[in-house]
């Protein structure tokens, strides 16, 4: 039998993956983000939580701290770019450094056929979810390149690996995330910045629960995809998430790891 590997420690003291890092989630108020900043807390990273719902950013900051950890609110819609550059430069200010984020922010745009979806609800996703991740990642590179190097994990989506009926807006541009992170890796490999994408399936969140309440009939249609015939929990997202920001994942750059239950193998007539 091998060896067990050693556990690295510090005096009496674990040392997490994230330990001594710093870290920038955003869309940190509820759901996955949430779940993404409270891990890279335990596992030793000074988190800044960013959302545009500044109460349930201080929610999030509030568990982190009363849990031992440091963290900063920052409440900041990562469609403005001047927002966005105020988040980097205030968690800089505040922590000195920048080695890891989660770009998590995003916005639906209701579920209904391509033809029927207005363009305020179009321009209002992209705007979000897409044109978001690319500011994020504008500001939060030089700060990295800064700092000797970092990991940019962006949240896409399998509705961005494989289409989704009804969801036009939101599928196009969690494929434009994919193409995103996957550009980004290109240009900065050999610059000590490592980008790569964790594609959830369905996964239990606030945004999952309401549709669910909307549309009833589809929940059980929706579990069904899944080959582990079950949602998935924002701390499994979390977990790839803190995985990929790690150094177990140095030779691992533009890839996008999907998290999904196993929808992709799945064989829906079973």
């Amino acid at each position: 039998m091998a060896a067990e590997t050693p556990v690295e420690t510090r005096g009496n003291h674990v040392s997490g993956l994230l330990e001594d890092r710093v870290g920038v989630v955003t869309g940190a108020g509820s759901g996955i983000g949430r779940a993404t900043a409270l891990l890279f807390a335990r596992e030793g990273a000074r988190v800044a939580v960013v959302d545009r719902n500044l109460e349930s950013a201080r929610e999030t900051t509030g568990l982190i701290e009363e849990a031992g950890s440091e963290a900063l609110c920052i409440e900041a819609d990562v469609s403005n770019e001047d927002e966005v550059a105020r988040m980097v430069d205030d968690t800089v200010a505040r922590f000195g450094r920048l080695d890891c984020a989660s770009n998590n922010a995003a916005l639906g745009a209701g579920f209904r056929p391509l033809t029927e979806l207005d363009r305020v609800r179009w321009e209002r996703c992209l705007a979000v979810s897409l044109t978001g991740v690319w500011l994020c990642m504008k500001y939060e590179i030089p700060a990295m390149l800064a700092s000797g190097g970092g990991s940019i994990v962006n949240i896409s989506s399998l509705s961005g690996m494989n289409g989704q009926a009804n969801q036009a807006a939101y599928a196009a541009s969690k494929g434009g995330v994919i193409a995103l992170t996957k550009t980004a890796a290109a240009e900065y490999a050999t610059r000590g910045i490592r980008v790569n994408s964790v594609a959830p399936g369905g996964i239990e969140t606030p945004g999952m629960a309401a549709y669910f309440e909307a549309v009833p009939a589809v929940r059980d249609a929706t579990i069904a995809t899944h080959a582990m015939r079950r949602l998935g929990r924002p701390e499994e997202i979390a977990d790839a998430v803190v995985y990929l920001c790690s150094d177990r994942s140095t030779f691992m750059t533009g890839h996008v790891m999907a998290v999904d239950g196993g929808i992709q193998i799945n064989a829906h007539d079973l």
